[in-house]
């Protein structure tokens, strides 16, 4: 077996043992997230909220109506128009639905993970072929680098942010693979001497549809130009810098004449004005970006040992100058470590919320640079053989630390799987949520709802004996009911109400998700 065979028998190996870990990942997703939701939804519906239906509130329902949100039916499956007029009214971009709608009409007329899994599943496989890519050009100078890569790319693929990140039925694959393929497209216009047209041809269509993909994309995008851009400069090569330049400029005005609305959303879109008004905000931006670093980054990104890496760098880092050791990083280093600073800084202070999401896509990359900078110093301090147990040490216990402290992709759910079982089978009885609209986050839940053959949304009503009879006229109530109550409530008072108007005697808090608590009264 020659080296090119062996190489490629390797890197084919595990990829098929990513996905197979991935496949085991998805049978174990129970619920989803509002986000997910949407993403179903915006990629399915007719409108971008199934609350604007005019029959939605205070009226009976079965579990028809809340799936057909979540899922493509077949008179439907032809029509991609809803999708393009959906996030017009919406605040991202449009690749991702479309590309999500087309695999949802493989499963039609019923909801399913799989289709937004699957898609992620093909997508890291690419993510970990570009991670693999990358890795090469970093780590070319030592030996056996080739075998070195694809190890630490496949770590990097298994880490809890990026297994999160696959399980996540949102853009957020689509945008890390962007961002890994502009990162490898421009180390390679950063080592070539001559105007390679090629790869700028390639950076033009890769900066179309990172833009399509996700807005936060930009800020990657700008990082690495300016890098590049100053290189240029410096160098006095203002061909290339005019023909790069001229690239993007290409990119960005075929995205606007697929895509115009990325001017209202950028600059007149809520979204746009958070990111200005938190900006502005340097306490909150502070606090954001702690809480990344150390609830995000450190617990998902590094399965909770990103702490413990970043004391060893610094030791070690140390430890070279006292010793006058020199160490070789790459020179493209930089060329991929400041663009994901930069991102990972600008991102933690502009989201809405502090969620892995939102610097999913430059998780995998800060991982391998972590890893990849700890290497280079271990290798100025020992032989290469000692530098390799000391790495392999630290990957088995980046590997076994989820086990340890017990973590799981985010948007797992393997709390909420009995609760749903149970409300599905045992307990599909009369389901009323007390709804606060101040409060809405109704998507959160509505998959539970896609299970229940019978359920009643309750719109800011007056909670009176009265009214919670006549919602429940009718009913065959021998079984008990269910109720949902969501946050900003007195739900003590609320139950204490639904007992008297029912002559139910009992009630058992089940549980508190995402955004209401239920309970079941009998």
């Amino acid at each position: 077996m020659n080296n090119r065979t062996k190489e490629i028998f390797i890197v084919l190996a595990i990829l098929i043992l990513q996905t197979i870990l991935y496949i085991i990942g998805g049978t174990q997703k129970s619920y989803i997230h509002m986000d997910e939701a949407y993403s179903l939804g915006l990629a399915s519906y007719n409108k971008t909220e199934i609350q604007a239906n005019k029959d939605f509130y205070n009226t009976w329902h079965s579990k028809d109506y809340y799936e057909d949100y979540l899922a493509v039916n077949d008179n439907e499956s032809n029509s991609y128009k809803s999708v393009y007029i959906n996030q017009e009214n919406d605040v991202h971009p449009p690749l991702y639905y479309l590309i999500l709608r087309f695999a949802m009409g493989f499963s039609p007329n019923h909801y399913s993970k799989w289709p937004g899994i699957i898609i992620n599943i093909i997508i890291y496989i690419f993510i970990t072929l570009f991670t693999y890519l990358i890795l090469q050009k970093l780590l070319k100078n030592y030996n056996h680098y080739k075998e070195k890569s694809i190890i630490l790319a496949f770590i990097s693929s298994i880490t809890i942010a990026s297994l999160s990140n696959v399980l996540y039925i949102r853009m957020y694959s689509l945008s890390t693979l962007n961002i890994l393929v502009t990162t490898y497209l421009h180390i390679k216009l950063f080592e070539s001497q001559k105007l390679d047209v090629k790869t700028l041809i390639f950076i033009t269509i890769s900066t179309i549809i990172g833009v399509l993909t996700h807005y936060y994309y930009l800020f990657y995008l700008a990082a690495i130009y300016i890098i590049l851009a100053i290189k240029y400069l410096k160098e006095k090569q203002y061909k290339k810098l005019i023909f790069y330049t001229l690239s993007l400029a290409i990119s960005g005005g075929i995205s606007l004449l697929i895509w115009p609305y990325l001017i209202k959303h950028l600059f007149f879109g809520y979204r746009g004005k958070g990111v200005l008004s938190n900006l502005h905000n340097i306490p909150n931006a502070i606090k954001n970006i702690f809480l990344y670093l150390v609830v995000k980054l450190n617990y998902f990104g590094f399965n909770n040992v990103f702490f413990i890496i970043l004391i060893m760098i610094i030791g070690f880092y140390i430890s070279s100058k006292t010793k006058n050791k020199t160490y070789q990083k790459s020179e493209i280093s930089k060329l991929v470590a400041i663009p994901c600073l930069f991102y990972f800084l600008l991102v933690s202070i502009c989201s809405p919320y502090v969620e892995l999401r939102y610097i999913s896509p430059v998780c995998g990359l800060i991982f391998i640079l972590t890893l990849y900078y700890l290497y280079v110093l271990l290798n100025s301090l020992y032989e290469e053989k000692k530098a390799n147990k000391i790495t392999i040490f630290v990957i088995i216990i980046i590997l076994v630390s989820p086990f340890i402290f017990k973590i799981e992709p985010e948007v797992m759910f393997s709390d909420k799987k009995e609760l749903v079982q149970k409300l599905e089978n045992e307990l599909n009885v009369p389901t009323i949520y007390f709804f606060n609209s101040h409060n809405n986050r109704f998507l959160d839940d509505i998959y539970l709802f896609s299970k229940l053959e019978n359920s009643y949304i309750a719109k800011n009503i007056k909670y009176t004996d009265e009214n919670i009879q006549k919602i429940l006229k009718d009913k065959n109530l021998s079984k008990g009911i269910i109720v949902l109550i969501n946050d900003g409530q007195d739900k003590n008072s609320i139950i204490k109400i639904v007992k008297e108007a029912t002559n139910l005697k009992t009630c058992k808090h089940l549980q508190k998700l995402n955004a209401s608590d239920i309970y079941y009264l009998k």
